[in-house]
């Protein structure tokens, strides 16, 4: 136990040798099991505070799946049969059949049945260590005394239970046996617990007061109280003379622990390890079923991946139709084949990368840390899952449709070679994303090294630059890039003793018509005739290097996060005792009451049923009536799933999106007056549960300070502003924690207590007129509880409405209840008045509640559901029917009627541009410059690939093959630079537009100031980016030595990267709820406008035409060629001379004539491209602004 920030994790974690190796850690004493050092030398289990579930599974299917990874050695029968047991216990019945969902966009569970789960999940393993880091977090009341009755029951049957709690209720206190009090990483006591509050009364005397409860008396006795520096000086006096106190005790009570020998302790980071983990074969079966049936639950990436293939697949067939067996058409045929490998090998490589960055490898990383999961089975069963419905099919709904569209020859042996191709380049570009990702974790460097590589190897694939033009020392490159072999493949397979129509005469006679046969088109590539078997060996042989590749690195990877860092905050006013308490006390004010009142309120959940057919209905709220008023702390309590978030949600405006239709019925007046949905979201100020979204580069100070520039009222100045962060700091307890970054899972930063209560703190900023808080106090110990509440307390004394949800709450916080609303499951209203008449009503239904009992505890007992047991079950419904059918709701308004112009001076009104963007802009630049790896991987990937263009073309020569090949091929490897600011627009936005999401609700920042910090913080690096690479692709290559020319090269490779920014945005802002679909479809277009930019496909039909009118590829392609081959001159050798004696190409105008591009004025081209990248981003603006449009009225959906 301690307060939030003690230490409790980190300890845990230390335990059970989950800490990362870093040089940053020092690690001092021993951990023993047993007397033995080893941590696999028994068996042991972790639940962490986050909960690592898949989304699509339900409950029972997640149990059963984990039971049979974790007990292979049970039948399925058995296995069934004891996650039917766990159900019971951890009262998971009424939501077994319910999917796990994730809190977000998916649905599903609440939030305390996920994290019932997820404990359920552990104890399935039968650990002889269990480590629960916060299990009760998220609970009610009573489900939390019945998980921890359960534990309980495990340690009296001889098992080790070692568990980090903030808040027990008074019987929970009493289930432990020992306990250890932590404060600021030091031990105040360990040791019985029936003499915890003994040490302590004898400490301090005093300290033990008459509360029924002495969980709450050490913790408080423990705590620092930042909120001023005159109690903070005594606490700390406090905690010194505490730990002095347990370090005299210690020394007696544990005088053995001296001769232990320091040498025992070796790595803090070796991950779990059941000694009876399943078979490889066994794991393989599980995964595969567990991974088939997520891939048919959520079936969205899954159409994403057919739809691309068909898009991808029409629209190139569209651009190679029926290609003539001319000798243009031969050059045509080349292309096609090109285009299509190379187009789906990247299209797939990229989006299976980012769906094993986001999700795929974090579950692989923590079941590995838990010992069930070896990496072998993993990598073959996610082949084996994806086998038939994503490996197979990708490729042949490509090829069927490419194949033919094209006009490739109606052979069945052919097509099926054809097919076989593209069916082992599939496996080659997951295997390949899974090798990158194995390299990093992080998407933003996986990405980069993953594109670097495969734009090195396509280099040497043989047609943008053919294998005699490629610098000697670069030419082996080929024999190890799986694009070449591809390639190769294709072309053998399609041109191997294939004669094409020679006007001349017949190619097998005609020297004139050697040009039409098949052998001499793929000797000029270098390839030999019938080479088939050769390549087809050499792509398998890249899949199995990757996988092993990825397995060996997998192996030896770890998922743990990196330690944060402090940073100061620079001018802080913390300094001056007399002007913080000050501060303290100016701050009292008054505003106006708002009253809220809901009535006859319900609300319905519609979902489609794919296996019915048939639409379901599910109720969360029904006939929920209740009165919220100003000056008063309005409590809403339930158990688990009763619709308490639910009810927060819909009366702020603020449902989230699902797969299914909401359906509302009942009314929301204030104060009398019917509440639109718009003035419900510009009055409330909502604290959400979840804590994701704070940006976690940025310290506490800097993110409230940042926060109150664009929620404070503008007539503050800036050391007004400063004074009331302070003050919020001082009021929540943020003290020691203020310069600390926020952190997230990839870096160890603040507490998530801390994070609470930092949440906290930016609503309270915002001056509120109604705050909605959505379990304010969880995850908090008792004293970081008491101050939350001591705040909403003095913001309801204020005539502010407070509306909040309360799990488990302290007998103390109950008698700061004013008015309490108590719901049931299904969303049913058992209570609703005065908190201090409540124990009185159910009094006069015969219900007691006992003296030394906290009445929170109490009454969630009462009205919960008891699922252990058929009886209990029975019993405990029968009596929350009673409770129902006896409560009366009151009929019609009772709050009192105000004017309604009276409502409207009282909306918040949304930060103006001018005040918000410079606070936005300052907030995202200490971001970014604390991101190293986005810095560097916007500048870097582009110069790298400016590298490797200077590596393979430079210099470029005026000869034959510089013009018909090697100048037009460095032009066409520019243009890959527009999936370039795609990635980079992944890696960083997704993130930043959820954060923005969530203010723009609050009111706080407008979508303007947001969107134009994106694209500054964006720009100058994508210039410096640009220039750099010019002097390596257009200099250093011998493109054209001007500098004129240096300028537009970086011009056009700005424009093309800042266009890829716009689509990626564009694309993530409309399928914000998966970034892989987004990633895909996008890969998709791209891929697209690349092939028919101009270079590969001249003629083309009108409707792919007037695509590429809006695709800047046309204009980059046209200003390029125009400004690059205008007035200059080639030469060839007698070789390469027509039969006249004369160049195929004389001058740069005759390659022009060649691609049509003759006439094309290369200045109007360069403007065009630079109106269509300011266009671009104009339409994301667009895009971004019709998304909160829908947002803002998602309401209205029924």
């Amino acid at each position: 136990m301690g307060a939030s920030g003690s230490g409790k994790t980190t300890f845990l974690n230390v335990l059970s040798h989950r800490m990362g190796n870093s040089s940053a850690l020092s690690l001092s004493g021993v951990v023993l099991y047993n007397g033995n050092s080893n941590l696999s030398s028994v068996t042991s289990a972790y639940v962490s505070q986050q909960d690592y579930l898949l989304p699509c599974l339900t409950v029972r299917e997640t149990l059963f799946f984990s039971a049979s990874l974790r007990l292979p050695y049970l039948s399925t029968s058995e296995a069934r049969d004891l996650v039917e047991r766990v159900i019971l216990e951890l009262g998971l019945k009424e939501c077994a059949n319910t999917r796990v969902g994730d809190g977000k966009s998916r649905g599903g569970c609440s939030g305390g049945e996920r994290r019932r789960v997820s404990i359920g999940v552990q104890l399935l393993s039968n650990p002889s260590v269990l480590f629960c880091d916060e299990p009760t977090t998220g609970l009610d009341a009573t489900s939390a005394y019945q998980l921890m009755y359960t534990l309980k029951s495990l340690a009296n049957k001889g098992r080790t239970i070692i568990c980090t709690i903030h808040q027990p209720r008074h019987d929970i206190y009493y289930l432990f046996n020992e306990i250890m009090l932590l404060s600021k990483g030091r031990t105040l006591y360990t040791g019985p617990t029936a003499r915890a509050a003994p040490w302590f009364e004898h400490l301090v005397p005093g300290c033990s007061t008459t509360r029924s409860n002495p969980a709450d008396d050490i913790v408080m006795v423990a705590a620092v109280d930042c909120r001023s520096p005159e109690a903070e000086v005594t606490t700390r006096a406090r905690l010194d003379m505490l730990t002095q106190a347990w370090t005299v005790e210690a020394k007696a009570r544990f005088p053995d622990t001296k001769y232990v020998s320091q040498s025992s302790i070796t790595n803090i980071s070796t991950p779990l390890k059941s000694s009876r983990t399943a078979s490889v074969a066994r794991q393989i079966w599980v995964l595969t079923y567990r991974d088939v049936l997520s891939t048919l639950r959520d079936p969205m990436g899954l159409i994403a991946c057919w739809l691309g293939a068909i898009i991808l697949g029409v629209v190139l067939g569209f651009a190679f139709l029926k290609i003539p067996r001319s000798l243009s058409g031969i050059r045509s045929r080349e292309a096609a084949l090109y285009s299509g490998a190379g187009m789906q090998i990247y299209v797939i490589f990229i989006f299976e990368m980012l769906r094993l960055a986001n999700k795929d490898v974090r579950v692989l990383d923590r079941e590995r840390e838990e010992g069930i999961v070896d990496v072998v089975p993993w990598i073959v069963s996610r082949r084996a899952a994806h086998a038939l419905l994503e490996d197979i099919m990708v490729p042949l709904l490509f090829g069927s449709i490419f194949y033919f569209m094209c006009g490739f020859d109606a052979n069945a042996a052919q097509f099926f070679k054809f097919y076989f191709i593209f069916f082992l380049d599939q496996l080659t570009a997951v295997s390949f994303a899974m090798f990158c990702v194995s390299l990093s974790r992080d998407f933003v460097v996986a990405s980069a090294v993953g594109n670097v590589l495969y734009t090195l190897m396509n280099f040497a694939g043989g047609f943008v630059l053919q294998a005699d033009s490629i610098p000697v020392y670069l030419r082996w490159i080929k024999w190890i890039s799986f694009p070449f072999y591809s390639f190769a493949a294709l072309m053998v397979n399609e041109f191997t003793d294939q004669l094409f129509d020679c006007p001349l005469g017949d190619p097998n006679t005609d020297s004139d018509c050697v040009q039409y046969s098949g052998n001499f088109v793929l000797r000029s590539f270098s390839l030999t005739p019938g080479w088939f078997a050769v390549p087809m060996g050499a792509l398998i042989g890249f899949i199995v290097f990757f996988n092993l590749g990825s397995g060996f690195l997998n192996q030896i990877k770890s998922g743990r996060f990196r330690l944060a860092t402090q940073h100061s905050a620079g001018d802080e006013i913390y300094g001056d005792p007399k002007r913080k308490v000050d501060i303290v006390e100016t701050e009292k004010r008054s505003t106006a009451g708002v009253d809220l009142e809901v009535i006859d309120l319900g609300l319905t959940v519609k979902k489609f049923s794919a296996r019915s057919r048939r639409s379901k209905c599910l109720p969360i709220l029904q006939g929920v009536s209740s009165r919220f008023s100003a000056g008063e702390v309005n409590v809403i309590m339930g158990p688990s799933g009763s619709g308490k978030s639910s009810l927060l949600n819909l009366i702020c405006s603020r449902l989230p999106s699902t797969a299914g239709y909401f359906s509302i019925s009942g009314s929301i007046l204030i104060d009398g007056h019917a509440a639109r949905p718009e003035d419900l979201e510009a009055m409330c100020c909502y604290v959400t549960q979840g804590d994701g979204l704070l940006l976690p580069y940025l310290t506490v100070r800097e993110i409230l300070y940042s926060a109150a520039r664009l929620r404070l009222p503008q007539s503050m100045n800036k050391a007004q502003k400063r004074e009331r962060v302070e003050q919020v700091i001082l009021q929540l307890g943020l003290r020691d924690c203020a310069d600390n970054l926020i952190g997230d899972e990839s870096i160890k930063g603040i507490s998530g207590g801390e994070k609470r209560r930092v949440s906290v703190a930016i609503q309270l900023l915002g001056d509120p007129r109604i705050l909605i808080a959505d379990e304010p106090t969880s995850g908090l110990d008792a004293f970081a509880a008491s101050s939350i509440m001591d705040v909403l307390s003095t913001l309801a004394r204020e005539g502010r409405t407070v509306i909040a949800t309360i799990h488990q709450s302290r007998s103390e916080l109950f008698h700061q209840f004013n008015h309490l609303t108590l719901l049931t499951k299904g969303g049913r209203v058992a209570y609703s008045g005065s908190a201090g008449e409540m124990i009185p009503y159910f009094a006069s239904l015969g219900y007691y509640c006992p003296q030394d009992c906290n009445p929170s505890d109490w009454v969630l007992d009462l009205v919960s559901i008891d699922l252990r047991d058929s009886d209990a079950e029975l019993n405990s419904r029968s009596r929350v029917d009673k409770i129902l059918n006896a409560y009366t709701p009151p009929s019609g308004p009772t709050c009192h009627i105000k004017e309604r112009g009276d409502l409207l001076l009282m909306k918040k009104q949304i930060t103006p541009i001018h005040v918000a963007f410079p606070a936005v802009f300052e907030r995202g630049l200490i971001s970014l410059k604390r991101q190293p790896n986005v810095i560097s991987t916007r500048i870097v990937q582009v110069v790298f690939l400016g590298g490797l263009l200077a590596l393979y073309f430079a210099p470029l020569g005026r000869g034959f093959q510089d013009a018909n090949v090697n100048i037009v091929g460095l032009i066409q490897d520019i243009l890959p630079f527009y999936f370039v600011g795609v990635l980079q627009n992944v890696a960083v936005y997704p993130s930043e537009r959820d954060a923005f999401y969530k203010e723009f609700q609050d009111r706080a920042c407008p979508a303007e100031a947001f969107f134009l910090v994106y694209t500054l913080l964006e720009m100058p690096l994508e210039v410096i980016a640009s220039l750099l690479f010019s002097l390596l692709g257009c200099i250093a290559t011998n493109l054209r030595r001007t500098v004129a020319m240096y300028f537009i090269i970086a011009l056009n490779c700005f424009c093309i990267v800042n266009c890829g920014e716009s689509v990626g945005i564009i694309f993530n802002t409309i399928f914000f709820d998966s970034t892989e679909i987004a990633l895909d479809l996008t890969g998709v277009v791209i891929s697209i406008a690349q092939n028919i930019g101009g270079l590969f496909t001249i003629d083309m039909p009108g409707l792919l035409k007037a695509f590429n009118y809006i695709s800047p590829m046309k204009y980059a392609v046209a200003n390029m060629m125009v400004y690059t081959l205008q007035g200059v001159k080639f030469d060839c050798d007698d070789s390469e001379k027509l039969s006249d004696g004369s160049c195929a190409f004389r001058t740069g105008e005759d390659v022009l004539r060649l691609y049509k591009l003759d006439n094309v004025d290369g200045g109007k081209m360069l403007a065009g491209l630079v109106g269509i990248t300011i266009a671009y981003r104009i339409v994301a603006y667009g895009v971004l602004k019709l998304r909160l449009a829908m947002m803002h009225h998602r309401i209205f959906r029924k």
